[in-house]
Parts: structure tokens; sequence; C-alpha cells
């Protein structure tokens, strides 16, 4: 509760983890959430990870609140921390709070607005008790003031006008303002406190109600129509068709399969059947909860706007939207990043052969960026997933929650395949064999894939899909229409195994320009024949390469290991891009190979005494350079 407890707000809250491995957990709370509060420490300020997830918030266009925890911590400093999100975030943030005292001596929060000061008193500072500021912190406290309600009437003009001629504008019309501009994304409030004993919480949860937008305040949610692929929309109103969006899968050990979703429109009812629009099925609805932490409530409804989970949903997948049959959409679904790592597992004993399967396809289902596939050649089970921690962690939980003990291969890198050159290949597929033949003829073109300019319309012969792209230039008929999804599948199916290493081949670029067929011969097996072989020979020609995953590794170390730090990523293929301070540490910023950091936190470790803290997300993937690629595909042989 905040501190005024006369109005009763429901907010759904989802807590997120940190670090870059669960960062999908953050996508898709950014996708289904309408604001966000987000937390800095008052010693680090903003710390890697913070931006990367105020980045993912930019990019869903996220409303923000800052709140700067932990001012009661040696060394922490507001006006630091503050600092920091200015410089690395955005210069929109402007301070709303500024604390009273610091470290052992902080004691409570000056609200800029209001001009009270606040102290948490009681047990767990449960006691809010408004007084006035202290004399020592007025003079600051009015310079502070000044600045928030400037930067608040810069978003109105009357306001801002009434302002100049000197009126005093009253706290409720700053407080409308200021909410119009958060929603809008132009200001980001900066609070602070430390939630361990409990001191200024409670205005942060204040300021989510008065600030953050409710569902109403949002623009309608957008989706297409399955049936006709109109854009359609559903207003966040009761009596709008119902419309939800799944976004965590989940298996709880007490009530079975969990299936959280966020109400976009309409109301549902326990009990009431549902139509999956990306599967065009209907499922039951048996029963509806809402959860709070580990305490699960039944619900008979759920409204428009809300969080809540259903049970035993049998069909349903993660970015799926549930809806009604009579008005069936489809809302955006949510973009996850690709798995960048990838290892082997095997299980230990028969027993644990068959749970084992069970286990990796429920841990996929309910997180994206995890996969699971078998190795053809080897027929062993490949994991992968966006960091050595993420696939630890999916180990162990196997282990607990499962009881299918594992042992695991040396970590493998997600290389790719691709094409520097062009080719142009003309094959032509023909077997006699008494009876019927095969007969299919092809000529192809590769280049490597050009990135489609933004607002460039795609022509009507070109289907483009991710990394891949098919030109059906055949005219008059010289190989009959039938054939060519066969030519596309052929060209796809040789593009799942490269020349150099037999890793997937990405951003090719292919046009089927000429053939011939014949009356009888002629089949589709024959034509994809052809295309395998015409896309083999055509990459061989194309001055084919492999690619690796580049990842962006950042490291906060004291100065006196720097020359160690860098001298390490430097012996790892590693580019230094910058080197910055951040209070009294330095901040090493490179990219370096994925395939290169193999147990690079241990090494790191022992080089800066344990006192170095590494950060590790995907960046893009390069071509690998020729010494390299020799030694990757030897190991393949």
């Amino acid at each position: 509760m905040g501190t005024d407890t006369s109005q009763k707000v429901r907010f759904n809250i989802i807590d997120t983890p940190g670090h870059i491995d669960f960062t999908s957990e953050v996508k898709r709370s950014m996708r289904v959430l309408d604001g966000a509060v987000v937390v800095f420490d008052g010693v680090a300020g903003v710390e890697p990870q913070s931006e990367t997830n105020w980045r993912y918030a930019e990019e869903a266009e996220v409303p923000r609140l800052c709140y700067i925890n932990k001012l009661d911590r040696t060394g922490a400093s507001f006006e630091k921390s503050y600092a920091s999100i200015l410089d690395r975030l955005s210069n929109k943030a402007v301070r709303m709070q500024i604390p009273i005292g610091l470290e052992d001596k902080f004691e409570g929060v000056i609200d800029l607005l209001s001009m009270k000061s606040y102290h948490f008193e009681g047990e767990m500072g449960t006691n809010v008790v408004a007084g006035d500021v202290p004399e020592n912190l007025k003079a600051e406290a009015e310079k502070y003031r000044h600045e928030l309600v400037e930067r608040i009437v810069e978003n109105d003009d009357a306001l801002m006008h009434e302002y100049l001629e000197g009126k005093e504008i009253s706290t409720d019309v700053l407080k409308k303002t200021l909410r119009k501009a958060v929603i809008e994304n132009k200001i980001f409030p900066v609070f602070t406190g430390s939630s361990l004993k409990n001191k200024g919480v409670q205005l942060v949860l204040d300021a989510v109600v008065d600030y953050l937008p409710s569902p109403l305040d949002l623009p309608p949610a957008k989706g297409t129509n399955p049936e006709t692929g109109e854009d359609e929309s559903r207003e966040a109103s009761d009596n709008a068709p119902f419309a939800a969006l799944v976004f965590k899968l989940q298996v709880d050990p007490f009530v079975g399969a969990l299936s959280f979703f966020r109400m976009y429109s309409g109301t549902i009812k326990a009990g009431d059947f549902v139509y999956n629009a990306t599967t065009r099925k209907k499922e039951r609805l048996g029963r509806i909860v809402r959860l709070q932490a580990d305490k699960r409530e039944d619900l008979k409804e759920v409204y428009a706007g809300e969080i809540a989970a259903a049970v035993g949903l049998k069909e349903i997948k993660i970015g799926q939207t549930l809806c009604d049959e009579d008005h069936p959409i489809a809302l955006e679904s949510i973009v996850f990043p690709e798995p960048v790592i990838s290892m082997r597992i095997e299980p230990k004993t028969k027993v644990d052969q068959e749970k084992m399967g069970v286990a990796l396809s429920r841990l996929s289902d309910e997180d994206p960026t995890f996969r699971v596939a078998s190795d053809p050649e080897t027929m062993e089970t490949i994991v992968s997933g966006m960091g050595e921690l993420h696939l630890e962690i999916i180990v162990d939980r196997m282990r607990r929650e499962f009881g299918v003990e594992a042992s695991t291969g040396k970590p493998q890198v997600a290389y790719r395949e691709t094409i520097n050159g062009t080719a142009d290949v003309e094959y032509k597929h023909i077997k006699q064999t008494g009876g019927r033949g095969q007969y299919g003829h092809v000529k192809i073109r590769v280049k490597p894939l050009e990135p489609v300019e933004e607002g460039k319309k795609i022509k009507n012969n070109v289907e483009r899909e991710d990394h891949f792209e098919f030109i059906n230039s055949i005219k008059g008929g010289v190989i009959p229409q039938e054939y060519i999804q066969p030519v596309k599948k052929g060209v796809k199916e040789a593009m799942e195994r490269g020349i150099q290493a037999g890793f997937p081949v990405v951003d090719v670029s292919v046009e089927l320009y000429d053939g011939s067929y014949h009356d009888v011969d002629s089949s589709e097996i024959a034509f994809k024949l052809a295309a395998i072989n015409a896309m083999q020979s055509a990459m061989k020609q194309a001055k084919p390469v492999i690619l690796e995953p580049i990842m962006k590794l950042e490291v906060v170390t004291p100065e006196k290991f720097m020359g160690d730090v860098t001298g390490s990523i430097n012996s790892k293929r590693g580019q230094i891009e910058a080197m910055g301070e951040r209070g009294q540490a330095r901040v090493i910023t490179a990219k370096v190979p994925l395939s290169e950091l193999f147990g690079f936190t241990t090494q790191l470790r022992s080089l800066t005494e344990g006192r170095a803290v590494p950060n590790l997300e995907f960046s893009h993937y390069a071509i690998v350079p020729g010494n390299v690629a020799q030694t990757i595909i030897e190991a393949r042989k």
C-alpha cells in the first residue's frame, strides 16, 4: 500500500531477473505491462544490464519511473546515481525527491512537488510521517523544485505562460500535467529510498498510481484478423470483444500447467470456451487463478486490463492470442532473441532418458530462448540458450523439478554459414529407369541478401523470410507454377547444411530465372532435387564463409587490473571499443567472439582477485578469419 489508504487500486507487478541470460523475461514483461519501475543501485548507479533493459523499454515505448534504491549502503550517492541516469540513459529524467541524509544517516525523503519531508517509522517503516522540510535542506529543495516545475510546465503551453508570468501553479495541476508527460514518455520521474528498510517504497507505489498509465490511458491493442489479414484493434473495455495475450507458461507442482495471460479487452468467466487465433482451435477455460508470489486465488471472472493465469490449457504457446470466436484477432506477438550457445546433453540412465524428453519439452515451452534439437548425424540432443548460466540453470531445474540426472558436453557455438560472392548455376536432374523417368531443370542465381530499406515495398515475385529471399523470375511458364514451391523447398533444404562445415546457411538471396520441364517425366520431387543440387554447387562457387556470434562484453574492474584485463581480451581476438570510468572503477567495452569466451568468467576472477564483473550480451554475427575457419572445418569432419 502507498501512503493514501483511502483509495484502493489494484496493480499487477512483475518482478524480472536482472541477469542478461534471462533477458526474455524482461522482453515479455515489457510487451504485456503498461509501465515500468526501473530500479538502480544507489552505489553503482546505472549498470550495463540496466542499459539493456532500458533499451527494451524504449523499443516497447513503455512509460517509466526510476527508483534509486539502497541509499543506506556505504558509498551510496543519490546525486552520482542520478547523474549516471542522465548521462547513460536519458536526459528526460528529473528528480522528484531528494534524500535526507545518506548511508547510515539516511532517514527519509523530501517530496519536491508538495515540499514535505517524509520519515518512515515503526516496525519496517510502516508509519509514514509527513513533516516540514528540514531547515538545512530548504535552499537545495527550493532550487530543485524550480527545476522540476519548469520541466513539467514545458509540456503545456498555457501553463508555461502562467508560470512565466509568475503565477503559482497548484500541485494538482502540476500532477495532472506530469502524468500526461510521463505517459507520453516525455519525462521519467526519479524517486529514491531503501527497500530493505522499507523507506521510500510507499511513495513509489503512490507514484505508480499517480503517474504510470492505467489500461485506459493507452491506445487500443493492435492486431490482425486471422481470417482476412486486415488490421484490427481492441479498446481496453469490458464491453469490447474478448482478447488476451498469453505471455508465460509455467508448470506448477500443485495445479499443473499455468498459462499467464494479459486481458486487453472484454471479460471471460471460468468455464467459458476460448478460441486460439493461431491454432484456430477452441479450448475450455476450466479454472482461472490470480497469483501473488506463491499464493493462488480462484477467480470467477476476469476483466479488461487484468493479468491472470488459466489452469490446464493443453495446446497453447507463448505469444498466442485467446479471443472470442465470433470476433477473432491475433494480437502482436512477442519477439524473443535467438539463442547463441548450445551444448550436448545426455541422460545418465535409461529411466532418465524417458523423463528427459518430457522435461526438455516442458522447459522449452516455458522459455522461448531455450531450444532443443537433435543432431541428425550424431543423434545427440543439443540444447541452446542465451549463455552458460542460462543452460546451467536449465540442467539444475531438470534435476530439481523433474528428477532427471543428465550430463552435459562442452558448450558449442551456434556458427552459421553464408556467401560473400555471387554465382549462376544450371542443374538438370534426369533419371531414366524403365517406365516414368524424372526430369527437373533449373537455373538459379545466388547473391548475398541485402536488407530492405525502410518504406521500400517488396516486389510481388519476391518471397522474403528471416535471413532468406526467394525471387521467382520465371516468364512464360518455362517452369509450371506447381513446380516453383518445390524449387523453393529444395533451396531451403540445401541451406539447412552449409557446404563448408554443415552449419545452417543464412542471408542468401536466390533467384530462379530459367529452366525447362518435361510433360511426362517432370514431378515435384524432380524439381526439388534439381534445386538442392543447384544450390549446393552455387554455394561452393559464391565464396562461402563461416559466421560466428560476436558478443558485446563489458568488464567493470578496479583500475589496477586494467592492463591484465585488456591483455586477456586482446588474446581472445577481442576488439576493445571504449574505456571509461564508473565511480572508482574502470569500464572496458569490447566485442569478442563467443567461441573464445568459454571459461572467461573464471579466468577474469583469478586475474582480478574476484573483483571484476563481466557482462555479456549477443551483438551480431561476423565472418570468421580464415585460419579459425580452417580449424572449425577440421573439427567438424
